[in-house]
C-alpha cells in the first residue's frame, strides 16, 4: 500500500525543492546563544545567531541554568501524568500565580506549549451559537484552534479596524451569543504590533471579548515587559492572554492562558490539550520563575535589546535594504523571490551570520524575506558585523 503513497510524497517533496521552498534543518552543536556552532557542509563553525526567539538572551543565562539544576534535584525530571491526576506540584501553582500577577490577570493555566494553549481555548469557550473574529495573519495555532470549535468564523484584514468592525456587525446581526476577537499581539513574520487600544474600543462597542497571543512580546514589549496590553494601556481590558515560555521567557518550552478567573476555571475542566497532555516539566516551571525574577528586578536586558534593534534597523535602512517599518526586534528584510532569499541566507552563513529565509507557505507568495531577530545577548559589534555581511552577500547575488 505505501509504495504508491511513497511515490506521491516524493513527487511533492521534489516540487517543494524545485520551487525553492525546501526548509533544511541545520544542526547546532552548542547551547542556544548569541553565538552558536552550526554544522555547515560537514564543517562545524562559530556563527552569530540572528534567527532565534531568544530576545532577552536568557536561554543560556547562568542564573536560569542554576535554577534549573536546583529544580532537578528538588522536583525531579518529569511528572509522568496530567494535572488533575497526579501531575501538579507546588512549583506549577507558584508559576501560575506569578504569571497572573505579572500579566495583570486573575488566573493562569499552564500548557505544554502555546500551540496547545491556543488549541484548547476556542472549543472550550465557544459553541455553534457563538462567533470568533480573527485577524487574517494570526498564528497557525490560533487558526487550528478555531477549526476545532463549532463557532461561526469571521476574518478581518490584518490590523484593519474598519474590516474588524464590519465583521463584528455581521456577527452581531447574525445573533451571536458570544463574540471573541482574537489577534496576535505581535505578528511574527512582520514584527507589526496589533492596535489593541482600538480593538478593545470596538469590543466594548459590540460586547465582545478580546484574546491576544502575546508570544512575541511578553518579556520585553511594554514599560515593564508585560507585553502588548501593557504597551497600549489595556491590561485590564483584555480578557484572555496566551503566550509561551519558549521565546523571551527562557526559550525552553511551555505555554499558558492568563485570563479572567471563570475562563481559567472552565479550561481546567474541559480544555482537552490540558486534560490529556502531561504536565509541564518542573524544571521548566522553576527556571521560568527565575526568569520572572530577572525581569522584575531590572530593565537592563530590555534596554539593550531596544538599542540593538534600533541600530540594526537604522544601519540596514542606510545601506538601502527593504526592511519592514517598526521598532520590534523582529526585523524582516524583504527579498521577494524565494530562491533568492534562500541563496542570501546561505551566503550569510558562509560569512558567519546565521539567518533563515522565509517563503511560501509561511509568508505569502512573492514576499519571501529573511527574518532577522535581535537579542539582548548581541553586542554592538555583532550587529555591525551582521549588517556588513548582508551588504557583502547582496553584492554576490545576480543583479
Amino acid at each position: 500500500m505505501f509504495s504508491s503513497v511513497r511515490d506521491d510524497l516524493r513527487t511533492t517533496l521534489d516540487e517543494i525543492r524545485a520551487a525553492g521552498l525546501h526548509k533544511p534543518e541545520r544542526v547546532i552543536d552548542s547551547p542556544q546563544s548569541a553565538t552558536v556552532s552550526v554544522s555547515a557542509g560537514g564543517r562545524p563553525g562559530e556563527v552569530l545567531n540572528f534567527c532565534a526567539n531568544n530576545y532577552l538572551g536568557l536561554a543560556d543565562h547562568p542564573e536560569v541554568i542554576a535554577a534549573a539544576h536546583q529544580a532537578l534535584d528538588r522536583w525531579g525530571y518529569g511528572m509522568a501524568s496530567v494535572r488533575f491526576i497526579c501531575g501538579t506540584q507546588e512549583v506549577h501553582k507558584e508559576l501560575e500565580a506569578r504569571l497572573s500577577a505579572f500579566l495583570g490577570q486573575e488566573d493562569t493555566i499552564l500548557y505544554s506549549s502555546c500551540f496547545d494553549a491556543n488549541g484548547g481555548v476556542f472549543e472550550t469557550l465557544l459553541g455553534e451559537e457563538d462567533a470568533v473574529i480573527s485577524d487574517a495573519l494570526n498564528h497557525a495555532s490560533i487558526i487550528d484552534g478555531i477549526r476545532l470549535s463549532k463557532a461561526r468564523r469571521f476574518r478581518y484584514a490584518n490590523r484593519d479596524l474598519a474590516d474588524l468592525e464590519a465583521q463584528l456587525k455581521e456577527a452581531t446581526e447574525g445573533g451571536a451569543r458570544r463574540k471573541l476577537i482574537v489577534t496576535d499581539g505581535v505578528f511574527s513574520m512582520d514584527g507589526y504590533v496589533a492596535p489593541l487600544g482600538e480593538i478593545c474600543d470596538l469590543a466594548d462597542r459590540y460586547d465582545a471579548m478580546v484574546m491576544v497571543d502575546d508570544s512575541h512580546a511578553v518579556g520585553f514589549v511594554g514599560p515593564g515587559g508585560r507585553g502588548t496590553p501593557e504597551l497600549h494601556g489595556v491590561m485590564d481590558r483584555v480578557d484572555i492572554i496566551t503566550g509561551t515560555l519558549g521565546k523571551a521567557l527562557g526559550g525552553a518550552s511551555g505555554g499558558y492562558v492568563a485570563a479572567r478567573a471563570e475562563i481559567v476555571a472552565l479550561l481546567r475542566q474541559r480544555s482537552r490539550p490540558y486534560l490529556f497532555s502531561n504536565t509541564l516539566a518542573p524544571v521548566i516551571a522553576a527556571a521560568s520563575l527565575k526568569v520572572l525574577d530577572l525581569l522584575e528586578s531590572a530593565d537592563e536586558l530590555r534596554v539593550r535589546l531596544a538599542e540593538n534593534t534600533a541600530l540594526f534597523r537604522r544601519r540596514m535602512t542606510e545601506e538601502g535594504f527593504d526592511i519592514l517599518p517598526g521598532d520590534h526586534a523582529i526585523a524582516p528584510v524583504m527579498i521577494g523571490d524565494a530562491a533568492e532569499a534562500a541563496r542570501m541566507a546561505e551566503l550569510l552563513l558562509e560569512r558567519g551570520v546565521y539567518v533563515i529565509g522565509f517563503s511560501y507557505p509561511v509568508v505569502p507568495q512573492g514576499q519571501a524575506r529573511i527574518r532577522v531577530q535581535l537579542s539582548a545577548a548581541h553586542s554592538t559589534e555583532d550587529v555591525d558585523r551582521a549588517v556588513d555581511a548582508f551588504v557583502a552577500a547582496r553584492a554576490e547575488l545576480p543583479a
